[in-house]
């Protein structure tokens, strides 16, 4: 491992300030193309967005730049060897697709028409992702710049997928079929955000996910409730029976052996959790409810972050018209979905909620359980030297503290920890008010430039800083050599 000086902040600020307006005028070209990957009327658009990125990161310096198809939408793959035998590699994660947008859903100005108002730039993309997302280039070229290097202090791949905001169908396989070309030592996303513009915080983990749909049927078809009531199993009645045992008095979920293995919150992050300043009424605002509810012993932070949770999704069955019909229907169904935590494995839940259902019917009543996949949890511990280099970097950028936080959602983030065997990193600069998926979705531009900063030291502290093979996560990882720094054909749009 190399010894790497870190980069002079003034430099490192002085060389984004100079490169900032072009920086900004290619973020305003970005967002003008409506890469919505939900809608096949825009496949075109994600692919001119995806060559539009790779020809950028080539301009940028990275030697190695190119789009990879999928069955869906193009991602985009880019390299930059660091030159240094002991240099550590990171891979950067994010997407270039969009949400929907249309200027009838409520916006101020057009989404695809980027506006800057008060120093804030307002366009569908501008913080969810493609500023998080290009704030790397003008972050590697700064880092450049003031510490004098003409190579990354670590060897940088970037990773852009294009279905992120149509549920990432395709992203397990790619990372999979692509493995020895991913290869690193830490991924760091920037699909994240901050507690809020004062209070800068990192995130240290995401909760996983599987959900699924539960048919039942009993009679084969609706029958009268006065001649067979009381005397026949009723699907709907235990479909209802069983949404009520899913929890218990305490609010725990009921499933055998739901809770083996959780890695429970340890005291240190329970009182770092406490000193966000966390406003209850209005968090319950936001969430158009009356009272806050769930697992007893533990906070509403702690509870949205970094507890299981088991949500019934819906519930329905026999008639739901207008009036009274007095049957006892044929058929009932529950849709549910289950949030994961470190230490719990998608696929045990699932085995045990069959086992559960199936223990729980009377005879008389068929079922059939439909999941719709899974997403694993991921989680770096505090003190993981990777995930300190990165508050390093954040608190030189904010000059101020850097608290933690989690993700209560889930991404496609725990598919690099599983298929690589590596930490993952968050690295955002996106607060709640930017509005992400909703009209007048935006970016602070200062937040924005903070963000660069980070990005600019975050290299040279890895380098310093960090030794991989004394902090490896347990589980699959394999290892290939840099690429050699020649360009690569890209892959362009016809």
């Amino acid at each position: 491992m190399s010894s790497i000086p870190a980069a002079p902040d003034d430099a490192v600020r002085a060389s984004i300030h100079d490169r900032s307006a072009a920086f900004l005028d290619d973020l305003v070209e970005w967002l003008c193309i409506p890469s919505v990957s939900a809608d096949p009327a825009h496949a075109g658009d994600v692919r001119r967005s995806a060559s539009w990125l790779a020809g950028k990161l080539t301009a940028t310096g990275f030697p190695v730049a190119e789009v990879w198809e999928t069955e869906g939408a193009p991602a985009v793959f880019a390299e930059w060897p660091s030159g240094d035998p002991d240099a550590p590699t990171v891979l950067v994660y994010g997407h270039h697709d969009v949400q929907p947008a249309a200027l009838e859903d409520g916006w101020l100005s057009e989404p695809f028409v980027p506006e800057e108002r008060e120093g804030r730039l307002y366009a569908r993309g501008a913080a969810d992702d493609k500023g998080q997302v290009l704030l790397h280039t003008l972050g590697v070229q700064a880092h450049l710049a003031a510490s004098g290097r003409t190579a990354p202090a670590v060897n940088l791949k970037l990773l852009i997928e294009g279905e992120e905001e149509s549920g990432s169908p395709h992203f397990p396989a790619l990372v999979q079929a692509n493995a020895d070309r991913l290869a690193c030592d830490a991924a760091v996303v920037s699909d994240t955000g901050m507690w809020s513009g004062q209070t800068p915080t990192v995130c240290t983990g995401m909760r996983g996910l599987t959900d699924c749909q539960i048919d039942l049927w009993g009679p084969d078809q609706d029958i009268h409730s006065g001649s067979f009531g009381g005397a026949v199993p009723n699907p709907a009645t235990e479909a209802a029976r069983l949404a009520a045992r899913l929890h218990d008095e305490d609010h725990r979920v009921t499933l055998p052996g739901f809770y083996d293995g959780v890695v429970d919150l340890t005291d240190e992050e329970r009182l770092l959790f406490a000193e966000l300043p966390f406003d209850e009424s209005a968090w319950l605002r936001t969430a158009h409810s009356h009272a806050a509810l769930g697992e007893a012993g533990y906070t509403t932070l702690e509870r949205v972050w970094a507890r299981p949770t088991a949500e019934l999704n819906g519930i329905g069955g026999g008639y739901q018209g207008p009036g009274g019909k007095t049957i006892i229907p044929s058929s009932a169904q529950l849709k549910l979905s289950f949030r994961l935590v470190a230490g719990q494995d998608a696929e045990k839940v699932q085995q045990s909620l069959r086992e559960w259902v199936a223990a729980s019917l009377p005879d008389g009543i068929r079922h059939e359980i439909t999941f719709w996949g899974a997403t694993r949890p991921c989680l770096t511990p505090l003190g993981h030297p990777a995930l300190q280099s990165v508050v390093r970097s954040m608190e030189r950028a904010f000059g101020q503290r850097v608290r933690f936080t989690r993700e209560g959602g889930s991404g496609p983030a725990a598919d690099l920890q599983d298929v690589l065997g590596v930490p993952v990193l968050f690295l955002g600069i996106s607060i709640p008010s930017d509005g992400w998926h909703a009209p007048n979705e935006k970016v602070e531009l200062d937040l924005l430039m903070k963000g660069v900063e980070t990005a600019a030291y975050l290299w040279g502290d890895l380098a310093e800083h960090w030794r991989p093979q004394e902090s490896a996560l347990p589980g699959p990882r394999t290892h290939s050599k840099p690429a050699p720094a020649t360009p690569a054909p890209l892959s362009q749009e016809e």
